[in-house]
């Protein structure tokens, strides 16, 4: 079992930044990574995914080129840096994790966090 808590989300201006943090209960390395958000009225979709020797990322093509995966597992720390955020990024971000395969489907993931509200005004 794998609790994940999120961090780092707030209210910040369109262009702005934030970066997401999100910290596993114990060793993780053997996982694959993903953040995954929630917007309001909309179903959850991936954002992005790292694989376990953080190798190998994965990004949706609306935040390529503006948002960065990374993952530290000494610390148990995955990281979503978020710059150049627009008003549709607005979502509850969660990080999840799959110790089977990496990728953007999120059937495959079996921990989650309980998210983290990101609000980008204009």
């Amino acid at each position: 079992q794998v609790q994940l808590e999120e961090s780092g989300g707030g209210l910040v201006q369109a262009g702005g930044s934030l970066r997401l943090s999100c910290v596993a209960s114990r060793t993780f390395g053997g996982y694959n990574m993903g953040w995954f958000r929630q917007s309001p009225g909309k179903v959850r979709e991936f954002v992005s995914a790292i694989s376990s020797s953080g190798g190998s990322t994965s990004y949706a093509d609306s935040v390529k080129g503006r948002f960065t995966i990374s993952r530290e597992n000494t610390r148990n720390l995955v990281y979503l840096q978020m710059n150049s955020l627009k008003r549709e990024d607005t979502a509850v971000y969660y990080c999840a994790a799959d110790p089977r395969r990496f990728g953007s489907e999120e059937s495959a993931y079996i921990y989650w966090g309980q998210g983290t509200q990101v609000t980008v005004s204009s």
